[in-house]
């Protein structure tokens, strides 16, 4: 009994944690590119940030407590999962957590943004068309270090939808899913690699539906479910 409640506060934290993921990153990674950086013209995007600097900063923002809640789930969910198969976790953790220190490093560029933005003419003496040049410049370097850091958010998904599977208390279909997103991430990370304009084709974002569809299925049963009972003999 006492198991059972711990595992059912640890899918709670683990649940809360994830939704804290989840929701800072759809705003960092989906809305704020969405309204800012979603054009190849430079001086269209300039204009963009420039008229939004609060934007990108709260973009910021959330991507840094996005990494941070991320920093602590693995490591709730090891705890919670250790049990179905320990080395199999230990590996879980150490690809997720090596994310957050690439993810953390490559904030730096969006920050070299708005001093540009800023400084760029007054302490700088650059021209408008010269910040525009840079700051695409240093938004094609957020993209790449994204690339990077979207390698190990695939990677992870593998041990972890395994430990899923394999679990007695968690949905198998979750672990599956996790397990199918974890080849989405690099596949995509692959086809933005190898191929010019692999954005255009239009299929990166079915490669990576289920590992939408896993991880915020896995979010919501642990804040809502929690996990299932042990059967008793």
């Amino acid at each position: 009994m006492a198991t059972d409640f711990s595992n059912k506060k640890l899918a709670r934290i683990a649940g809360l944690l994830y939704l804290g993921v989840v929701v800072t990153g759809i705003f960092t990674l989906m809305y704020v590119p969405s309204k800012l950086f979603n054009a190849d013209n430079a001086s269209l995007v300039y204009q963009n940030i420039a008229s939004a600097q609060t934007l990108l900063r709260f973009g910021i923002v959330g991507g840094l407590l996005c990494y941070t809640f991320f920093l602590f789930l693995p490591l709730v969910l090891y705890k919670l999962l250790k049990s179905v198969n320990e080395n199999y976790a230990k590996l879980m953790v150490l690809l997720a957590v090596l994310s957050v220190p690439v993810f953390f490093l490559n904030v730096q560029n969006l920050f070299s943004i708005l001093s540009l933005i800023k400084e760029g003419q007054n302490k700088l003496g650059l021209s408008i068309e010269q910040i525009q040049s840079q700051v695409m410049l240093y938004l094609g370097q957020y993209d790449n270090g994204m690339r990077i850091v979207h390698i190990f958010s695939g990677l992870w998904l593998f041990p972890f939808g395994y430990l899923v599977f394999k679990s007695e208390f968690l949905p198998k279909i979750l672990g599956v899913l996790l397990m199918f997103g974890c080849f989405g991430y690099l596949i995509n990370f692959l086809g933005h690699t190898l191929i010019h304009n692999y954005s255009k084709i239009g299929i990166s974002s079915y490669i990576s539906l289920p590992a939408s569809i896993g991880e915020i299925g896995t979010c919501l049963w642990l804040l809502i479910a929690g996990v299932k009972d042990k059967k008793t003999t």
